[in-house]
């Protein structure tokens, strides 16, 4: 039986604060959301003045870092690359920038999605997220 470490409340809550912490550094109003392994939601933060639709973009960042195990930029490369098929794609709807798996021991963990401001911005937000318990 193989054994891998999963997200805790405690991981789950350094990861928001992480990537809060590099969003209000840089003034920048976001949702951050932090996902399992199966793209299922653990936490959601919404800042002051982010717009509702960011919960939902999000969210969707997140489930497919996680699903996808890589960032979500990596979809959207594919598709302005011309595949544009891939957007038929079952499950994975958040093919933007933004979203970054966690990666612990090797294994992806979960994920992290922002959205709320430019997308290279989002991801640098989830990405002090991600680091904050990978190693």
């Amino acid at each position: 039986m193989l054994n891998k470490p999963t997200l805790s409340v405690a991981e789950t809550t350094r990861i928001l604060e992480a990537a809060r912490a590099e969003a209000v550094k840089n003034n920048w109003a976001v949702t951050i959301v932090v996902a399992d392994d199966g793209g299922h939601p653990l936490g959601l933060l919404r800042l002051d003045g982010c717009a509702p639709i960011s919960s939902y973009i999000a969210t969707e960042k997140a489930r497919t870092a996680a699903l996808g195990r890589r960032e979500s930029k990596q979809y959207e490369d594919v598709i302005n690359g011309g595949r544009t098929a891939f957007l038929s794609v079952p499950v994975l709807a958040g093919m933007l920038e933004g979203g970054v798996p966690i990666v612990v021991d090797g294994q992806v963990v979960g994920a992290v999605g922002v959205s709320g401001v430019k997308s290279p911005e989002d991801a640098q937000v989830a990405r002090a997220g991600a680091q904050s318990v990978a190693n």
